[in-house]
């Protein structure tokens, strides 16, 4: 949920009433008055993430990569908690950007979600998985959202696989089974600083649409 200036009253209230330690809250870019609210009160801004989108009902997709992908099964699984270990492994993110958190268990927090994703629909509706050679390189997680479009919620190559066509083989056929399951279009996010992943999403199609701020907000004991 997207704060608003509105909204942080009572949002503060919640937290006070129900002894809140630590809060992660998010807002558009665009409010600012929401921001400068959140500073007033001593959230401190930890990263700003960007949306990116790509209609796939009203343009021709790009041609499938050579790299083979296919839906995850358990045997997999060990596999996508090294790759997501590596690759997420001090990772510029929110969690890592707040020097109060563990280092090992901001790193815990990817690996945990991307392992859970493999079996719980909650998560994922699909996960699909890069082969090269005799294993698994790479993962896509993909969420059918409410707006009719398909979210590709985490996405990871491993470090030593990098450079192959992987991450853009699974971005593409990540596209694909969106319009298979009748998406509309295809969303997916990272940080602002995150510029390589941005330039390879350009480069299929996809365009920026949206972003929010990211703030943590400690509650000191009394």
């Amino acid at each position: 949920m997207s704060l608003t200036k509105d909204s942080i009253p009572q949002v503060m209230d919640f937290c006070r009433i129900e002894r809140v330690r630590f809060l992660i809250a998010r807002c558009s870019t665009q409010d600012l008055p929401a921001a400068q609210a959140m500073e007033s009160l001593g959230f401190s801004l930890m990263d700003t993430l960007v949306y990116y989108r790509r209609d796939i009902q009203g343009q021709p997709l790009p041609e499938r990569g050579k790299v083979p992908t296919r839906h995850v099964v358990p045997d997999d699984v060990e596999n996508v908690r090294q790759i997501v270990r590596e690759a997420f492994r001090g990772y510029n993110s929110h969690y890592h950007a707040d020097p109060r958190l563990d280092r090992a268990a901001c790193d815990d927090v990817y690996v945990d979600w991307a392992v859970r994703s493999c079996s719980q629909k909650d998560l994922a509706d699909e996960v699909l998985i890069a082969e090269a050679g005799e294993e698994s390189q790479g993962f896509l997680t993909l969420k059918i959202l409410d707006t009719n479009d398909g979210d590709g919620r985490l996405f990871a190559v491993a470090p030593r696989a990098q450079g192959r066509g992987i991450g853009q083989a699974l971005l593409v056929d990540g596209l694909y089974w969106c319009l298979e399951h009748g998406m509309r279009g295809m969303v997916i996010s990272t940080q602002i600083t995150n510029l390589v992943s941005q330039a390879s999403w350009v480069r299929v199609g996809f365009t920026p649409y949206q972003s929010f701020y990211t703030f943590h907000k400690w509650f000191e004991e009394g």
